[in-house]
């Protein structure tokens, strides 16, 4: 099979990453328990007729996936492949309460139509023009691992040879209340909830500062005692002895399943380093996309945000690493990359 090298990433997050990258983060303060995004000027991407009536996460999915493409200098991709926990969040709660407000009467289906949850690798789609396999996936917190292998698939067996691969959430209005009323005060969660699009461009290719996908482990559920055995195989199948990987990136978001994190931390030499991401982005189904942009970036300018880094932080050239998240116990997963 052939390799997979990504191309470009870029995020929309609650740090100024669409245009500043990594250079201007900040620790998001915990209260309030709700963050947005910070948005772009999204009329330099999306004409201003069809912005009046996109939903943010459709905003930020078209526009991190143009940029994505443009970075890249792709046109057409071969493959639109999307993975999103809630999809069009807002769309859906106009519509919801369209119904409460109007008895179930005199319904418009705008709302309903456009609160799809692939209604952005449509958009995108329509956008480009573009013909080719377009796929969406809502696997709960591996909606984005779901997309990116499906992605990496597609590339290794020869079936594309750029593929645009995206993870997105929007917060909403009302339904992320509820979510924080389970997530928040059953497990613990102390990071705010947030929203973001972070997308990748993906190929068969190796071309200059291109970071190779190696290989993406995914595990619906995983016991605490299971996680060194599961890691040393990881590791072992790909070749890659512990003191071998420069970089772990981990999300932690304060609750009570941190202990994962320590565990998997435990795998590896001091020497490797680690970085928490979390803090500085918030919670939400897709931030593992976020950690994947950070894994990437940081493999391509060889910059380690201090704000991010877990203890010391040793001079060396970073050439490997390993992004892996979890939520709330359940849905782990492992991406490696490599120089």
């Amino acid at each position: 099979m052939k390799p997979c090298y990504i191309y470009s990433a870029v995020s929309i997050s609650a740090q100024h990453t669409f245009d500043s990258g990594l250079g201007l983060l900040e620790p998001l303060a915990l209260q309030p328990n709700k963050v947005n995004a910070h948005h772009p000027l999204y009329k330099s991407y999306i004409p201003p007729a069809a912005l009046r009536r996109m939903a943010t996460g459709v905003k930020m999915g078209v526009t991190a996936g143009k940029k994505a493409l443009e970075n890249a200098n792709i046109i057409q991709p071969d493959a639109i492949v999307i993975g999103t926990g809630m999809g069009c969040i807002e769309d859906t709660e106009t519509f919801l309460n369209a119904i409460i407000k109007n008895d179930e009467a005199y319904l418009t289906p705008t709302a309903f139509i456009q609160s799809t949850h692939n209604t952005v690798g449509a958009q995108i789609a329509l956008g480009l023009q573009c013909k080719a396999y377009n796929n969406t996936y809502v696997h709960g917190a591996l909606s984005f691992e779901s997309a990116l292998l499906d992605g990496l698939l597609q590339v290794e067996d020869d079936s594309a040879s750029t593929v645009l691969v995206g993870g997105l959430d929007e917060l909403g209005k009302e339904f992320i209340d509820y979510i924080d009323l389970i997530e928040d005060k059953n497990e613990g969660i102390t990071v705010p909830f947030s929203e973001g699009a972070s997308f990748f461009v993906l190929g068969a290719i190796k071309q200059q500062h291109a970071v190779q996908l190696k290989a993406i482990k995914t595990f619906s559920a995983l016991t605490l005692e299971n996680v060194r055995s599961v890691f040393m195989a990881f590791l072992k199948e790909n070749a890659c002895p512990p003191e071998t990987i420069d970089a772990l990136i981990l999300g932690h978001n304060g609750s009570k399943y941190d202990h994962y994190y320590t565990e998997a931390a435990s795998c590896f030499p001091k020497t490797t380093v680690q970085l928490k991401y979390k803090q500085c982005i918030g919670e939400y189904f897709t931030a593992s996309a976020f950690g994947l942009y950070l894994g990437v970036t940081l493999l391509k300018n060889q910059d380690l945000p201090s704000l991010l880094t877990c203890g010391d932080t040793p001079k060396k050239p970073l050439k490997i690493s390993i992004i892996y998240n979890q939520y709330n116990g359940r849905d782990h997963s492992l991406i490696l990359l490599s120089l």
